[in-house]
């Protein structure tokens, strides 16, 4: 596992991609269902207020979703959700 200034280095993409594999080979879905409830907060907290509230109401936007939140300033605001799972500290 790498240390915790190794992974401060990381883009937030890097780190989101890191933290789903981990989680996907590790079969943590308690991590991926947090994730996936974190993105409407992150959608608010990134601006997005229209696609927050939508993702509260509908499951299928929270997948894909899920796919997205490596990307942009999404992943900016879930950038210490990340770090807190690959310093093993989640």
């Amino acid at each position: 596992m790498a240390g915790n200034e190794d992974l401060q280095k990381l883009s937030s993409k890097e780190l989101h991609d890191r933290a789903v594999k981990l989680a996907v080979r590790r079969g943590d879905v308690k991590f991926l269902w947090r994730l996936l409830t974190s993105i409407p907060a992150a959608e608010a907290a990134a601006g997005n207020i229209g696609e927050s509230e939508a993702d509260i109401k509908y499951v299928l936007p929270m997948i894909d979703d899920y796919f997205h939140a490596g990307d942009g300033a999404i992943a900016e605001v879930l950038r210490p959700f990340y770090l807190e799972y690959l310093a093993g500290r989640s």
